[in-house]
């Protein structure tokens, strides 16, 4: 990006110009910190001031918004969106409980080490925002606190976004920062190269790594909450903590000598011990909450619900095959797209006098009634025939979308919180295609990596993953404003020679005896003080242009010096100005001195381990 002034950085006096791009950095620094306005406000304010006091063309004063870092930012949400609409990271959840065991260690590594591969190929605060659940998950089947998983998922998200070019938006904005540079630099500066897909890949292992080995060795012992080792709950046990009702799903298959051939599902329920019917598979078609005049007949597949003993004996009672694992329901039962759900009768209700057998609740919205909780009491029994009263709470089985249609009616009131939009598990593996040909569009060197992901992010439209109007849902445009409108700020520092006086200014006090790795730590650790008052993106912006000129002043590598600044901005542990501890801090009830106790020697072991890695690469 050109920049049309005829200030250039080698005008070293202070300028008009020079001094108006500082009281503009000076007024976002003291806006993000006050927090009076919202930050995407603030970064409004300074776009607008840019351009009434022509520090930046007016016909380049919006660029920022169609620049290759925003529209990055913007597939990678729809991306991770499309992963999200699958049930993706449910499934995840299922698979790490299975391989941990119920072992916390283990699970914590486990856990950490995909959320930060998953945050390489994603906005941070977006994986963030995917994880969340997933322990949330894991913390009600095992008892472990949540807060004892979300800080190493959460440092880990962090170290991963620094694995490629696309984890986090610091690493995004750089090659643009650098391409704008190029265009004020001095005679006889080699221009600057941006990076490729996954040229920071190193340093993101070691910062991984580091991450990892942070917690296994010593951060645990640091971590909110008790810590324990916990054999892994069942379902049976999750329902009969939160609900009273003890069982787990299980798939029986109807035998040609089974008694049940013939029968419907509700003459089936009537049978002494007989479990919860949830599901029923007959030829090609799968459903939940079937009507009770629904047929069985031989090949039938059942989903039911019970304790292991009680269904392995209504089995053996009535000749059925108990499948070990869910082959046929395991979309249905995805807790993505279906689940357990509590709903109170309100007095208004027509439901009131009525009974689940009069009012069909199968038949007509898809919804399973488990039990009736009254007055404390848990009935779970002969519920089909038991009128229904005011202040009933109601245990349904059912897909979220039928339970919120069925809502509507304003009969019950949900209070278990739900998935309210739509989830498309039978649409997994086209994400998971879309998703790889992206990453394989990106890394090779045919296409730029904005149109590599944007592709992708078609892809999920056109194979039905989401709908438009959910892709618009999807993309944060907050994060994409705040970008869009401090990038300008980066230009004007650069373009009327503010950052190499600022540079000069630096040099000057500090002396030029002093090692170059030394100067790229002062420089990596100002950049660290200035992302905690004005988040990793304004100390991006501000940053890069300084650092390029305070590298080409002490005969350093700009390129370099840039890099430290990127990764340098997302090196922040200790408060929620990093939009990753945002987004865990309150559910895991994080007090600011939890961070400082973990976030401290996180963030100087970081900035070592960026300076060591980075002066190896180069």
């Amino acid at each position: 990006m050109e920049i049309g002034l005829d200030i250039g950085p080698a005008g070293l006096a202070l300028t008009t110009e020079m001094m108006l791009v500082l009281g503009l950095v000076g007024f976002t620094m003291v806006m993000f910190m006050v927090e009076k306005l919202r930050p995407d406000v603030t970064a409004l304010i300074v776009l607008v001031a840019l351009g009434l006091l022509g520090l930046v063309p007016a016909d380049q004063l919006f660029d920022g918004f169609a620049g290759n870092a925003v529209i990055s930012v913007i597939a990678t949400m729809i991306l991770g969106a499309g992963l999200d609409r699958t049930g993706a990271l449910n499934r995840l959840a299922v698979w790490l409980l299975r391989v941990s065991r119920g072992m916390e260690e283990r699970l914590i590594l486990l856990t950490s080490a995909i959320a930060g591969g998953v945050s390489s190929v994603m906005q941070n605060p977006s994986a963030a925002a995917l994880f969340l659940p997933v322990a949330s998950r894991l913390s009600a089947r095992t008892g472990i606190a949540l807060s004892r998983l979300l800080l190493p998922i959460g440092v880990a998200i962090v170290m991963g976004g620094s694995l490629t070019m696309v984890g986090n938006s610091p690493l995004i904005m750089l090659n643009d920062l650098l391409l704008s540079a190029n265009r004020n630099l001095p005679p006889g500066v080699a221009t600057l190269q941006p990076f490729t897909m996954f040229a920071p890949i190193p340093i993101g292992l070691a910062l991984l790594l580091l991450g990892l080995l942070f917690f296994r060795l010593v951060g645990r012992k640091w971590l909110v909450g008790e810590d324990k080792n916990v054999t892994p709950a069942r379902t049976e046990s999750y329902f009969a903590q939160a609900y009273g009702i003890e069982g787990d799903v299980f798939e029986l298959t109807v035998t040609s000598e089974s008694p049940l051939v013939g029968m419907s599902v509700g003459e089936a329920e009537a049978q002494k011990g007989a479990p919860l019917f949830l599901a029923i598979k007959s030829g090609n078609e799968s459903r939940l909450a079937p009507p009770a005049d629904t047929m069985i007949w031989v090949g039938s597949v059942l989903g039911v619900m019970g304790t292991r003993e009680q269904i392995n004996d209504y089995a053996q009672n009535n000749l059925l095959r108990v499948s070990p694992r869910l082959r046929h329901f395991g979309d249905l039962f995805n807790p993505s797209r279906a689940g357990i759900s509590e709903a109170v009768v309100p007095p208004t209700s027509r439901y009131i006098g009525k009974t689940q057998a009069e009012l069909q609740l199968r038949k007509r919205f898809g919804l399973s009634l488990l039990a009736i909780n009254r007055d404390g009491q848990v009935w779970r029994e002969d519920i089909r025939h038991m009128p229904i009263k005011a202040g009933d709470m109601l245990v349904f089985h059912s897909i979220w979308q039928d339970l919120a249609a069925a809502a509507e009616s304003r009969d019950f009131v949900v209070v278990t919180d739900y998935p309210k939009e739509e989830q498309r598990p039978h649409k997994l593996w086209h994400a998971l295609l879309v998703f790889a040909v992206a990453l394989g569009l990106a890394l090779s060197a045919e296409l730029p990596v904005p149109v590599a992901l944007m592709t992708g992010a078609v892809g999920m439209l056109v194979l039905g993953v989401l709908n438009m109007d959910e892709a618009y849902s999807a993309i944060n445009w907050k994060t994409v404003f705040l970008m869009a409108s401090l990038i300008p700020l980066g230009w004007a520092m650069d373009a009327t020679g503010t950052a190499a006086w600022v540079s000069q200014q630096v040099l000057t006090r500090l002396g030029g005896d002093w090692p170059i790795w030394v100067l790229e730590a002062a420089v990596g650790l100002l950049t660290t003080l200035f992302a905690l008052v004005i988040t990793h993106v304004g100390a991006t912006v501000v940053m890069v242009p300084m650092a390029i000129n305070f590298a080409i002043a002490v005969g350093g590598n700009p390129t370099v010096f840039a890099l430290i600044v990127a990764l340098s901005a997302s090196n922040n542990f200790l408060s929620a100005s990093n939009p990753v501890l945002s987004v865990i801090a309150g559910p895991a009830g994080y007090r600011p001195r939890d961070l400082l106790r973990v976030g401290l020697p996180l963030t100087l072991l970081y900035l070592a381990v960026v300076l060591l890695v980075v002066n190896l690469m180069f």
